[in-house]
């Protein structure tokens, strides 16, 4: 597995990437547990994997990478 270590709250390191997409969003470094209810309630994102896939966040990416990146 790649060391993703430093993305990843101390209890979610050792996991498999197929389980890190069904872990909650704040598994992720630097999300709390009030970011993730806070994502939640505004967007419906549960997940690692509802993150990376919702709409709003695709749509920021195509912008930034069409708008030449940050």
């Amino acid at each position: 597995m790649a060391n993703i270590d430093k993305f990843l709250d101390k209890a979610y390191e050792q996991h498999e990437f197929a389980d890190l997409v069904k872990s909650p969003v704040a598994a992720l470094e630097g999300v709390s547990d009030a970011d993730a209810e806070a994502l939640q309630k505004a967007f419906g994102i549960k997940t690692i994997g509802d993150l990376a896939t919702n709409k709003y966040v695709l749509w920021a990416q195509a912008i930034t990478t069409l708008g030449g990146g940050k």
